[in-house]
């Protein structure tokens, strides 16, 4: 059989890759890191799921402290606040929405004060003057203040508790006690009484390095000046300012203008670096089906108590998209979103030189396409990394280790154990059954009795043809190994008579249906035509039908297979993520070789869906589920009354493949095969066998270990008295311990195998 080389091309033809224009806009397709809607109405950012999450649990000292990052004064923002966030509540459309800005109130009065630690703080050098009073000021100076500015401010008021009664009237006795302690806790100085005029202003605010004032100072004193709502800044008087609106507008000006300040004290245009300041459009997309908690906790008093508002911060949903976290196992493996999966697979691809760590994960994908299907946006992570492979192919930066066994066996069904032939009389048929290399592989009496159903009830012939695909070099990413099975498929059917194929695969018939011309049909939908071949039975409860990834968007494939059940006499029990919404059972995409944790985690989400038996359409699933321990069956399996059994190790698919070709050879074609047969007996231990099964090493490997043995009798003894011997066979060093039994037969203990080679070196 022939080798591949260590890198998969033989020269660079044609480099696939995905744009990075191409990779923005599909990027921007997930919307995980989007806001919830009621964070996106906030313009003051607060991060109002981490924020209810921690009052939910009791913890208010985390929920204040989350609070204050964008209040400096929180009990005069929580209770003057307009609240688009609870207009924005998603919990709006199903009864009543959080009220949110209930607990941020109780969370002020209740929360614990963060000790402010200015002794540590270093304080900078650049000063800045304050003058006025009302919201945007007290906001204002709050927000400089944490920035750590030495700042003063000017006032008309008398003292600290009339500055910070002006525009707070809507406090409480306890609100304004606390707030006035938090006021008297900053490191902010005050002048107070004082005649805040033109000349009063011009002469203070010469001795500091940033001047500030608020709307009305502004207004009286600067009456034909231009301030920049954008900025809070008059550019013509060097002055930042603000608004004298309600209290979220005061808050949000006081956070623009602080951050205008903080860009003048640097000597840097105020217009850069600003970032997405103001409520922001979310896109997030949330499932509401599971909310429960439809109406508001009443409150006992004018507010929430400590429980209350614990228990109505417990009703958010917590607004997130995960629906493809939650439906795919590779992406939950990995623990990241498709945005940032995909980011990094790509930049990985642009690495010339040196490691590429995101191979392993390209690779873990099994390109079903569940994720599309699943994401309200239609995120295509399998294109991402179908394309990506193919880029790192056509680059020479993908090791052929990953997938050299799928490729070689694929070589093996397209060489050693393909066959392709007219039905017994005919030289070109209507018809070629193409059942497909893994169910030769798992259960060939099925497909023998298949094919001879057809040819006895189809009109025109029905030819054979046992290979591959090439589904198994697509998803490898090895184009040019793609584009030559075409090829050669397309000259064996041509030799047909470019005949109809009946695919007994759905991965199949989606492979082949990229062949131009060709005509294909599933054999679910013939037997739907012909009716059922006698023999066929269901099964004795009831079970689930699992449907193939290669049927995703085959909608009449889909209700074909469970009509065939129906007609069987099947019990079919729904499950969810059924349809086109279906897992894939960790053999696609090559998975189940490149990473076998990622496989075995997605066989275990197929089946976590439902306790009872499985039927499938694809023979890939039915060895992984059958592999798990479920009852598993295919469907043609029930429909000609047959039973493949336990799951075939590796050794043994292949040799059900050529067995199956040499039967049909002798039965039907009257050809005696050529069969190579050992001229020594060779049993393997358990440990062997499992060894050899898990580490994909065929009975062929072990074969051209001991003939090298007999050839050359180079092996050598361990402590235990077995015999150990190596040989090279392709990219791959494969080491056997072996006895010689008395009746002249090996028994093989442990097989293992390294890509390395072994060198000899005289002397």
């Amino acid at each position: 059989m022939a080798q591949i080389q260590e890198r998969g091309s033989t020269h660079v033809y044609k480099v696939r890759k995905i744009s990075k224009e191409e990779m923005e806009q599909m990027v921007a397709r997930c919307v995980y890191e989007h806001p919830p809607f009621c964070s996106a109405a906030c313009p003051l950012k607060l991060d109002v799921r981490a924020f209810l999450d921690a009052a939910a649990a009791g913890n208010f000292k985390k929920a204040l402290q989350l609070y204050e990052k964008i209040a400096p004064f929180p009990l005069v923002l929580a209770m003057g606040c307009e609240a688009p966030c609870e207009k924005a509540c998603r919990l709006n459309e199903l009864g009543d929405g959080v009220a949110i800005r209930a607990v941020e109130e109780a969370v002020s009065r209740f929360g614990q004060i963060s000790k402010l630690g200015g002794v540590f703080r270093t304080k900078k050098r650049k000063t800045v003057a304050l003058f006025g009073s009302g919201l945007f000021a007290l906001f204002l100076a709050g927000e400089i203040e944490k920035k750590a500015y030495p700042l003063t401010v000017f006032c008309a008021e008398p003292d600290l508790e009339s500055f910070l009664h002006s525009e707070t009237g809507f406090l409480d006795e306890a609100a304004f006690t606390a707030e006035l302690k938090r006021l008297k806790g900053k490191d902010i100085q005050f002048e107070f009484g004082c005649a805040l005029t033109k000349d009063f202003l011009e002469e203070k605010r010469a001795a500091f390095d940033v001047a500030c004032c608020s709307a009305e100072v502004f207004a009286r004193l600067y009456p034909e000046a231009v301030c920049d709502p954008a900025l809070m800044f008059c550019e013509s008087l060097k002055l930042v300012t603000g608004t004298s609106a309600g209290v979220l507008d005061a808050s949000f000006g006081a956070k623009k203008a602080a951050l205008t300040v903080d860009r003048l004290a640097q000597n840097l245009d105020p217009n850069n670096m600003r970032g997405n300041e103001g409520a922001v459009e979310s896109r997030l997309y949330t499932d509401l089906s599971e909310a429960t908690k439809l109406t508001r906790v009443p409150m006992e008093g004018a507010g929430y108590t400590e429980a209350e508002a614990a228990a109505e911060a417990g009703r958010c949903i917590r607004c997130h998209c995960e629906e493809c976290l939650k439906s795919c196992a590779y992406l939950k493996h990995y623990k990241k979103h498709p945005g940032l999966l995909s980011k990094e697979i790509y930049n990985n691809t642009q690495i010339i030189m040196g490691d590429h760590p995101l191979n392993k994960p390209m690779n873990s994908c099994s390109l079903c396409g569940q994720c599309t299907v699943v994401c309200p946006n239609g995120f295509d992570m399998a294109r991402v990394c179908h394309e990506a492979r193919q880029n790192m192919v056509s680059t020479d930066k993908m090791p052929l280790a990953p997938h050299e066994f799928a490729l070689l066996d694929m070589l093996f069904s397209n060489n050693e154990a393909f066959l392709s032939r007219p039905q017994p009389g005919f030289e070109t048929c209507k018809y070629v059954f193409f059942p497909g290399c893994q169910a030769t592989a798992i259960a060939p009496e099925t497909v023998k009795a298949a094919y001879l159903d057809l040819c006895t009830r189809l009109e025109g012939g029905v030819a054979l043809m046992l290979g591959c695909c090439g589904a198994i070099c697509d998803w490898a990413g090895r184009y040019e190994m793609q584009e030559q099975t075409n090829e050669f498929l397309d000259r064996e059917l041509a030799k047909l008579g470019d005949p109809i194929v009946i695919a007994g695969c759905p991965s199949c018939k989606k492979e082949l249906a990229g062949h131009e011309g060709l005509k294909l049909v599933g054999i679910w939908d013939l037997l739907l035509e012909l009716g059922l071949p006698e023999g066929g039975h269901g099964l004795e409860r009831p079970a689930a039908m699992h449907d193939s990834c290669g049927a995703r968007g085959d909608a009449e494939t889909q209700k074909a297979i469970r009509e065939i059940a129906k007609r069987l006499g099947c019990e079919l029990t729904d499950t969810p993520y059924s349809g086109d919404r279906s897992p894939c059972c960790g053999y696609g995409g090559l998975a189940a070789y490149a990473n076998r944790e990622v496989a075995a985690e997605m066989t275990e989400k197929c089946l976590e869906r439902s306790d009872a038996p499985y039927i499938s359409y694809c023979m890939a699933c039915r060895d992984r589920f059958a592999r798990q321990g479920r009852e598993s069956r295919h469907i043609l399996e029930l429909v000609y009354g047959t039973d493949a059994g336990d799951p075939p190790d590796i050794s043994e698919k292949r040799y059900n493949r050529l067995s199956l070709k040499n039967e049909l050879l002798r039965e039907l074609w009257l050809e005696e095969p050529r069969e190579m047969k050992l001229d020594y007996e060779l049993r393997y231990t358990d440990e062997a066998r499992r060894m050899m099964d898990e580490r994909m090493i065929l009975t062929d490997d072990v074969i051209a270990v001991l003939d090298g043995v007999r050839a050359d009798g180079e092996c050598i003894q361990d402590e235990d008295g077995l015999l150990v011997a190596r040989r090279r066979v392709g990219n791959a060093t494969f080491w056997v311990k072996f006895s010689r039994e008395g009746d002249g037969s090996y028994l093989v203990h442990r097989a293992w195998s390294h890509r390395m080679k072994v060198v000899k070196r005289e002397g």
